[in-house]
């Protein structure tokens, strides 16, 4: 018997097939997906921004100083000092009271591109007649212009720009930018950096005044503003950013410095003041919540009813937040932020060192990193476990962003773990999908196996119950000599499997004599049964066609019969008599097999020795020799196959000789009978086997001599 079954061979390679006709189709979707994630299309970018977005309201930013204060011309003002735009005498007075709070600079974060109307040279403008002395009067007035530019330049003051898409005819005022490098680097930074064809700028008379001139220009990326260029060109001149500007005059640099990388912008130094960017010059604003402490109102400065500290050392912005329509814009955090404040915000990040850089290898890495954890992922998903697959997708999708998070925090660096995470999910679903729609077809294929396994089954049982059948109508009948009362015989037969290969026989020679025969082949199951079939066959032709032969001559003939055309070189053990029914005398031979028992109430328990020879088919030629016996009144002889003393229980313990000698001791202590003798013995040793499943097939003839007629 098999105990255990290996895969066959060409299951094991087509397993091994599968799973890598699976591992190939990941590699190829792997190499699909990161050369999607290098390319950054449309969708990569947008699950990017959303990842960044949800990062900066995980973490915004604290604010722990307040270097900005933002002067608002807000409802309050505009209640008290009518609608905007005030004229610019107002500004005037306004950046005056400003600087006596001695701030570190002052940015006016509104255009001015037309002279101011409410200026007296401007008044009879819109009237019908002309006064010339009106007029004359009118122009020895200071132009309001002029009076805000006096302002301007007793401070250090800068004003804003904002970049168009066509050419204005307006004159760039910029603050000198010196490239670091040679002028190919330079002419390399026109195509990384935004560009802008011309310029709105302020009035000439208000840009000669200031002490710095920054670019306003925001530009979103999906309506929300998430990073600010620290500097652009225009008309082909490098011009700062409103923010940056205002550092560099707080610090009171003359000039900046750009410092370049590989073609790109690596850094703005103003002074010691040194602001890293990405390469196209921007930097990613790193928010935090809205601040009211920020914020002062315009009139409040023009009553001087606002603490000094609150500009003193300060970077302070002029803005408009109170007027329908002002330039409000989204945010990371969700919140809607005037522009100013925006710039505010920008400022604390530079001074503050808090601003967001994506460096140059993020995306390098990230793709990289995906590399790394997909392949393993390819490696395990079609051999290991769904749930520990499923575990460690999750991992390589959690940790990674965990990492990014941290790094976030720690260091300011923004890392993608978004559009990895979803390329890992794109491939392991597509592993998942591959792996078990193969499982599904190898259950198809698996229950299409067992279905055939099972009609084969059911074809073969039915066979074996045939042969079974056959081989139980082959076996003589009990009750053949019920009406002989010099006999009393029993059998029974129970084979290991479906047909055994044991054989009993019993018939008579003529009126006084009974031939019988137990015998057992080498084997279990239907090869075994065939041969018994055939050694029964030969062995009862050779008793019958020479009746009066010596039994060991019989023995010999029939062993020569057998060996002839034994191609499976099975051999038989085989206990042959005959028993003289009118006189008790029993003849026999016995060809390897147990020697039978007798059993008598008087005499006891004996064995019938003698008459031994080699089995059936194990010795070629050899000559066989018979015994000869007499049995008493009432005499049975017992004859058993080894499947009774080798039959075990389910602990593996052995049935044994001792025990049927006892049975068969105990039996002989009641009135004998075959049948009950049989029965006993039968019955003794299945409870024995408690269930366990026989080694051999178990057979018992027994055959009680009870006289002469």
């Amino acid at each position: 018997m098999i105990d255990g079954a290996e895969p066959a061979p060409g299951r094991v390679a087509a397993a091994l097939a599968t799973v890598g006709r699976i591992r190939w189709i990941g590699v190829a979707a792997l190499a699909a997906l990161s050369v999607l994630l290098w390319l950054e299309p449309p969708f990569v970018v947008r699950q990017q921004q959303q990842w960044f977005d949800a990062t900066q309201r995980l973490l915004p930013r604290k604010v722990t100083q307040l270097p900005v204060t933002i002067v608002e011309v807000d409802q309050k003002s505009l209640a008290a000092l009518g609608q905007w735009p005030w004229p610019r005498t107002v500004l005037a007075q306004l950046v005056r009271e400003i600087r006596k709070g001695a701030p570190q600079a002052i940015g006016l974060d509104i255009l001015m591109s037309e002279p101011d109307r409410s200026s007296p040279e401007h008044w009879l403008d819109n009237l019908p007649t002309h006064d010339a002395d009106l007029a004359q009067s009118l122009a020895s007035l200071p132009s309001h212009d002029e009076e805000l530019a006096r302002a301007l330049a007793s401070g250090k003051v800068v004003l804003g720009m904002a970049g168009t898409p066509e050419p204005t005819g307006m004159v760039l005022y910029a603050t000198p930018i010196l490239v670091a490098g040679d002028a190919r680097g330079a002419a390399a930074l026109q195509g990384r950096i935004p560009h802008y064809a011309g310029v709105l700028s302020n009035l000439p008379v208000l840009e000669k005044a200031a002490a710095g001139h920054g670019l306003l220009s925001v530009e979103t990326e999906s309506s929300i503003v998430r990073r600010l260029p620290m500097v652009a060109s225009v008309e082909g001149t490098l011009v700062p950013s409103f923010a940056l500007e205002l550092v560099r005059v707080s610090v009171g640099a003359p000039l900046l410095r750009l410092q370049t990388r590989d073609g790109g912008v690596r850094a703005l130094q103003a002074g010691k003041f040194v602001a890293r960017t990405e390469e196209d010059g921007a930097i990613r604003i790193h928010y935090s919540p809205r601040d009211l402490r920020r914020f002062v109102s315009a009139i409040d400065v023009l009553k001087a009813r606002v603490d000094p500290e609150q500009l003193a050392r300060k970077i302070v912005l002029v803005g408009v937040t109170g007027v329908a329509g002002v330039d409000y814009q989204d945010t990371t955090l969700g919140e809607r932020m005037p522009g100013v404040e925006i710039h505010a915000q920008l400022i604390e990040n530079l001074v503050e060192g808090s601003a967001v850089i994506r460096p140059p290898w993020a995306r390098a890495l990230e793709v990289a990193l995906f590399a790394v954890l997909g392949l393993v992922l390819i490696r395990a998903a079609p051999s290991w476990r769904t749930p520990a697959t499923v575990a460690f997708a999750l991992a390589a999708m959690i940790v990674p962003a965990g990492a990014a998070l941290a790094a976030f925090a720690a260091a300011h660096l923004q890392f993608d773990a978004a559009s990895p995470a979803f390329a890992l999910f794109a491939l392991f679903a597509t592993l998942l999908a591959l792996t078990l729609g193969e499982a599904s077809r190898e259950r198809r294929a698996l229950r299409r196996q067992m279905q055939e396994e099972r009609e084969a089954s059911a074809r073969m049982a039915g066979e074996m119950e045939a042969a079974q059948r056959i081989q139980v109508a082959m076996l003589p009948r009990e009750d053949a000599f019920r009406d002989d009362p010099r006999l009393d015989l029993a059998a029974a037969m129970v084979p290991a499997r479906e047909v055994g290969g044991d054989l009993y026989d019993f018939f008579r020679l003529d009126g006084r004599r009974l031939f019988f025969l137990v015998g057992d082949v080498s084997g279990k199951g239907l090869s075994a049964s065939i041969f018994m079939a055939v050694s029964k066959a030969l062995a009862k032709s050779a008793a019958v066609r020479h009746p009066d032969d010596d039994l060991g001559a019989w023995m010999t003939a029939v062993n020569r019969e057998i060996s002839r055309d034994n191609s499976e070189s099975l051999f038989v053990t085989a206990f042959a008599g005959i028993l003289d029914l009118d006189s008790g005398d029993l003849v026999y031979c016995n060809a390897g097999h147990d020697d039978p028992y007798c059993i008598a109430a008087a005499s006891g328990l004996r064995r019938l020795r003698g008459g031994d020879g080699p089995p059936l088919c194990a010795v070629d030629g050899h000559e066989y020799a018979g015994e000869h016996t007499f049995l008493d009144r009432g005499e049975m002889v017992v004859m058993v196959t080894d499947g009774v003393t080798d039959m075990r229980d389910p602990s593996g313990a052995m049935y044994g000789r001792e025990r049927l000698e006892a049975l068969l001791d105990h039996l002989r202590k009641a009135p004998l009978d075959a049948h009950a003798a049989v029965a006993a013995i039968r019955d003794d040793v299945r409870s024995f086997a408690a269930g366990a499943e026989p080694a051999d097939d178990c057979t018992i003839l027994a055959l009680r001599w009870r006289g002469a007629r």
